[in-house]
């Protein structure tokens, strides 16, 4: 088996869309799903979110409705996003974070759209995982802890956005990386070619203040 943690969270749509589709994988790969806080690995790059800059979030928005009706997938936006997603990451870390777990969420946020980081939707998470008092799950020191952790090892792994598969070292950023993820194992010494190693060690040449 190959083992690859799948760096997620619940504010990114292009996450759901990677997940629906895990089922097309090939059954070798065993995926551990880990909640991440976005924001966090955000700030620690310097980087803007998608839905930060006006036109880009317009084009993502309709960018995640087009590529849900290609595949057929169940996709609903909830009524305000970005939302806050750390009751939802809390909720899923506390309930153990495994496929199914994460499956209830995603399907709860985009499958039927339901606002994540209100009473309501922060209740409908719980009883979808099984937790009778989300407020004092959320509240857990353990959890907590758990979710800094995992931020932590995604940006020291290099992770700089979501959703990621991690394997072998290597980082897999978004859906559309998933076919180039799948070549390298099929081929590990993918990325050892002479153009490979020039173009992963180049200098960089004009860079913009920020």
């Amino acid at each position: 088996m190959t083992k690859a943690k799948w760096y997620f969270d619940f504010i990114s749509p292009f996450a759901y869309l990677q997940f629906t589709q895990f089922p097309n994988l090939p059954t070798n790969i065993e995926i551990t799903p880990v909640p991440t806080v976005f924001g966090a690995i955000l700030q620690h790059w310097g980087q803007l979110g998608p839905a930060e800059i006006p036109p880009k979030r317009r084009f993502v928005y309709r960018f995640f409705q087009w590529n849900a009706d290609q595949l057929g997938i169940p996709f609903t936006m909830p009524p305000i996003h970005p939302f806050n997603p750390i009751p939802a990451l809390r909720l899923c870390t506390a309930a153990g974070a495994g496929i199914e777990h994460t499956r209830a969420v995603f399907d709860l946020i985009y499958g039927k759209g339901i606002q994540p980081d209100n009473p309501e939707g922060i209740q409908l998470i719980g009883e979808a995982l099984n937790i009778s008092d989300p407020e004092n799950a959320m509240q857990d020191p353990v959890v907590k802890d758990s979710l800094r952790v995992n931020t932590a090892r995604a940006t020291s792994e290099g992770v700089f956005g979501v959703p990621s598969f991690v394997i072998h070292g290597e980082v897999f950023w978004g859906g559309d990386s998933t076919e180039m993820m799948l070549d390298f194992l099929k081929n590990p010494a993918l990325f050892e070619t002479p153009e490979m190693s020039r173009i992963s060690n180049m200098e960089m040449g004009l860079t913009r203040k920020k």
